[in-house]
């Protein structure tokens, strides 16, 4: 599975990067990492949240880098969730903002059903970095993710409201009208 995002920050690039690049940051807006955890110069340990209840953990190393402009990885070694990815840090025309591509290969673990089951339980890929990229222009914008009253307890309310697609709403809930 191929997932590609894209944000605008408003903040200059050597930020955004810098942010990005402390991977240990990373579960701070990604809402399925645990943990990653650095290991050397440019090697770290992963350890994600699966349906079911259940973890994934994998290593990885980076590949190729340029300060202020682009991270490009890849796990080693016998990983559970198989992956490459890149993130560009490109300078937007306003002059004082990031624009922020992300472009992240992986194989789901049992493959196309592996797929239709996260779909199901409300863990749609594309979605979910969407999501994670908000929640980095929120963190870098503002200092925190910014939590509705209806999800104050960030992860562990994915359990209780999970995200999806937007999508049109049933005939009942039509029917029910916005008193409901």
């Amino acid at each position: 599975m191929e997932l590609t995002a894209t944000t605008t920050i408003r903040k200059p690039p050597p930020e955004v990067y810098a942010f990005w690049r402390d991977l240990e940051n990373l579960p701070t807006f990604m809402a399925h990492l645990e943990e990653v955890r650095t290991t050397g110069d440019r090697t770290s340990h992963w350890v994600a949240d699966a349906p079911f209840g259940k973890n994934v953990e994998w290593d990885a190393e980076i590949i190729d880098e340029r300060p202020t402009e682009k991270i490009r990885w890849q796990s080693t070694g016998d990983a559970d969730v198989p992956n490459t990815g890149a993130v560009w840090f490109v300078p937007a025309p306003d002059g004082v903002s990031t624009e922020v591509h992300v472009v992240l290969v992986y194989e789901i673990p049992g493959g196309a059903i592996g797929k239709a089951v996260a779909k199901y339980f409300g863990e749609e890929p594309h979605q979910q970095l969407d999501d994670d990229l908000r929640r980095l222009k929120q963190v870098l914008e503002t200092g925190e993710v910014v939590r509705s009253d209806g999800a104050p307890w960030g992860k562990r309310a994915r359990g209780e409201f999970p995200q999806r697609p937007a999508q049109p709403l049933s005939d009942a809930e039509l029917e029910k009208g916005a008193d409901a």
